[in-house]
């Protein structure tokens, strides 16, 4: 076959096989799929207190006649959009709801308020938490105890009191 000849019968090779659908078309593509990406995140709080100090009672003169008042702190980190509420339990040495500080046998009673104006006894259940509201973000909330040692303790003996409370986060 001469060189003419040879092209017209690649052409006619061609045409037969696009005729007949066995040429080999050589193509590239792609396919997509979706992946899902999921997580979730969970209520989570953190608590950590600074002592309620408060000093010397004087059971004879100052403070048999004035209430000694002292502040600490209660400090809540909670992740963006939780609900928290605080409570305070009664104490080590709690007498019913009394809460007390104890010398050996010997006790100084006191309390603990949600506000400055120390109206609001801060509890452990239903209107005695404290409501801290929905965090709007998971920056440290800090809240302050306002606690007071009643006046007229006049039968103190001389020493040093101590209480131990229990602060909760519920989130």
């Amino acid at each position: 076959m001469n060189f003419r000849g040879a092209q017209y019968f690649a052409v006619a090779c061609a045409v037969v096989s696009l005729s007949t659908g066995t040429m080999a078309v050589a193509a590239t593509g792609s396919a997509t799929a979706p992946l899902s990406v999921t997580a979730t995140v969970t209520s989570n709080c953190t608590i950590s207190t600074t002592a309620l100090a408060f000093g010397n009672y004087d059971a004879v003169v100052t403070n048999a006649s004035t209430n000694l008042d002292a502040t600490g702190t209660v400090v809540v980190a909670c992740t963006k959009g939780a609900a928290a509420t605080i409570g305070l339990n009664a104490g080590s040495n709690a007498s019913g709801s009394t809460r007390r500080m104890t010398n050996g046998s010997d006790f100084l009673t006191y309390e603990v308020y949600k506000e400055t104006g120390r109206t609001n006894v801060w509890g452990n259940a239903s209107t005695g938490l404290y409501d801290a509201g929905t965090a709007t973000s998971s920056a440290a909330q800090t809240l302050t105890v306002y606690g007071r040692v009643a006046s007229g303790q006049t039968g103190a003996a001389v020493g040093s009191y101590t209480d131990t409370l229990t602060a909760t986060v519920n989130f």
